[in-house]
């Protein structure tokens, strides 16, 4: 039974990977994960804000001593709060990349299109096998566009792939009117891979106080189902590795994950619920799947149930949509 996979060029023995996660920050918790059966490893991301404020002492553009600026500054951490200053990030990936044999993926989390991604280069010179960036931002300017926000993401795959020869991950949002365009965009930009969902932590509101409260909850398999339908729309129509990210939280949600397309599967949540030993639960989930339906190769069945066939993947989507509502039982 062949279980293997690949990922951003990488031929792994099965398509669960530790996504980013806390357990990254720790040497032991590499070398756990690795034992359990992770095929990769995602780095936790660097923050573009720790990057400009180690460098330049400024925190998107601004002096957070400036009086002006502190109080929009204010709900930023203070440097020391980070879990690593970015010298120590790239030591720190390092000492992971000699400790363990599975691919290491190396993590930029921003905004913008500057300076701080020339550390993209410190992080492939400090031995990452890949970079993961990970774009994350709610555009609350009402004046900027969508297609402004598109351009930037493209123009940044272009000049890190001039810039560095590892490949790179887009970890995205599915916030855009048209996801396939973009998608598109950036195969033809050279991205290697997209990471299909980011996770919007969105706060809640405390009405005694009448202020925002932070939230970050672990995701469950009512998430997947957004993750699973664009990754089947992209299956087979773009050049990237496809890897789905959020609401795999079983075995079978791993199982529907390839039949929708992907390539690969970041485990966080899962791992973090269950511990590292978790892994060795979704690959033998996927092998008893496989032996139960008589599939030799994993590969055989990617994208079974993906749009790549339709002809008319639009009318497709429209006749499921309509379908769907309809099958709602009526009121007699």
């Amino acid at each position: 039974m062949d279980t293997t996979t690949s990922m951003l060029g990488f031929r792994l023995p099965h398509p669960f990977v530790a996504g980013a996660s806390p357990l990254g920050w720790d040497l032991d918790n590499a070398r756990r994960l690795e034992d359990a059966g992770c095929a990769a490893f995602v780095l936790p991301s660097l923050f573009e804000e720790q990057i400009t404020l180690a460098e330049e002492g400024r925190l998107r553009h601004k002096d957070p001593i400036d009086e002006r600026w502190a109080s929009s500054l204010m709900q930023f951490p203070a440097m020391r709060d980070y879990a690593l200053a970015p010298a120590d990030y790239a030591e720190h990936l390092s000492r992971i990349k000699k400790a363990v044999r599975v691919p290491v993926i190396g993590s930029l989390n921003g905004t913008t299109a500057e300076s701080w991604l020339t550390f993209a280069r410190t992080l492939e010179q400090a031995g990452a096998d890949a970079l993961e960036l990970n774009l994350y931002e709610v555009v609350a300017d009402l004046r900027e566009s969508s297609a402004s926000v598109e351009h930037q993401l493209v123009q940044v795959v272009m000049d890190l792939k001039r810039y560095i020869k590892i490949p790179i991950a887009l970890k995205l949002s599915p916030f855009f009117a048209a996801f396939g365009n973009l998608a598109r965009q950036l195969d033809h930009a050279g991205a290697d891979g997209l990471v299909l969902f980011n996770r919007f932590y969105q706060p809640d509101i405390n009405t005694a106080t009448m202020t925002s409260v932070p939230r970050a909850e672990l995701s469950t398999s009512e998430e997947l189902l957004l993750r699973l339908r664009w990754t089947a729309i992209l299956h087979g129509r773009v050049r990237p590795s496809l890897i789905i990210t959020g609401g795999v939280a079983t075995p079978n949600d791993g199982v529907k994950a390839i039949l929708a397309g992907a390539d690969a599967v970041q485990l966080v949540s899962a791992i973090l619920r269950h511990g590292p030993a978790y892994f060795r639960a979704m690959r033998e989930g996927l092998e008893h799947w496989m032996e139960q339906h008589q599939i030799e190769r994993l590969d055989d069945v990617r994208g079974r149930v993906s749009l790549k066939q339709a002809p008319d993947p639009e009318a497709f989507e429209r006749g499921n949509y309509i379908r769907t509502l309809q099958s709602w039982p009526r009121q007699s």
